[in-house]
């Protein structure tokens, strides 16, 4: 099983079997914190279809939802969105005096020594911002977030009803590069050089899967999300094989601001 994922990510499986083993024979549901993407496919390949007596459900408030939590649960269980216990807050800012990005709302809620884990998806936009938490730490948020970079804001529960969705769009391009290192694939995605490739991830500014990478051999895999600070976000869709030059033909997506 673990030759299939990087060995990275064989903390995440063990814990994703030990849910598993305990539904299979608790016969009680278990409901996950956010999971990012990554997690999100590795739960499904170890959870997914293949067991007739089990169930997993993933949900993150809205129908564009990237954070998500999941459900495993016996495969007679009934599962409604308000078992996943999310809740949505909202607050507004003085958009004329202050710039609020999703770095900074992050940041403002790391500040409070809560986990990464407890925060589901951070929309921002038009003097606003809404954001996505787990409803046992949704009062303890709503009462000592008050400041977020420059401004004073007042977190409000919202219905989900009132979501500010935003669908993401993704431009798909094809490529053949000499190999499936991070610089070489970064260049083309980014329409850098080799050498700025390298530049950004030897100072930190590039995660695949949603953890930093600072080697610049690191192998990319088919599905792999990448992130660059301040270029966006791309994935590398599919490997598509070799050219008879032994090039690698690949798709990225780059995810359009």
């Amino acid at each position: 099983m673990y030759q299939h994922f990087r060995k990275d990510e064989h903390p995440f499986i063990d814990q994703v079997m030990s849910w598993r083993t305990k539904v299979e024979k608790q016969f009680q549901l278990k409901l996950t914190d956010f999971l990012d993407p990554r997690e999100q496919d590795i739960i499904k390949t170890l959870v997914g279809t293949d067991y007739d007596d089990l169930q997993l459900e993933l949900y993150g408030g809205h129908r564009y939802a990237e954070q998500k939590r999941a459900i495993i649960a016996p495969f007679y269980e009934t599962i409604s969105n308000e078992d996943f216990e999310v809740v949505l807050l909202q607050a507004s800012f003085p958009e004329q005096f202050v710039s609020l990005s999703h770095r900074d709302v992050l940041g403002a809620f790391l500040s409070l020594g809560l986990k990464r884990h407890k925060l589901g998806d951070i929309i921002v936009g038009d003097g606003q911002f809404q954001m996505v938490v787990t409803a046992d730490i949704s009062p303890f948020v709503t009462a000592q977030l008050t400041k977020v970079k420059h401004a004073k804001i007042q977190l409000h529960e919202k219905p989900f009803a009132d979501v500010l969705q935003k669908q993401q769009d993704w431009i798909e391009h094809h490529h053949v590069v000499s190999s499936l290192r991070l610089d070489v694939v970064l260049k083309e995605i980014y329409n850098l050089s080799r050498s700025k490739s390298a530049d950004y991830i030897k100072s930190g500014l590039v995660k695949v899967n949603f953890k930093q990478v600072d080697h610049v051999a690191f192998l990319l895999q088919e599905g792999d999300m990448i992130s660059v600070r301040g270029k966006g976000r791309s994935k590398l869709m599919t490997v598509n094989g070799q050219t008879k030059k032994e090039k690698w033909k690949i798709n990225t997506a780059l995810l359009q601001s």
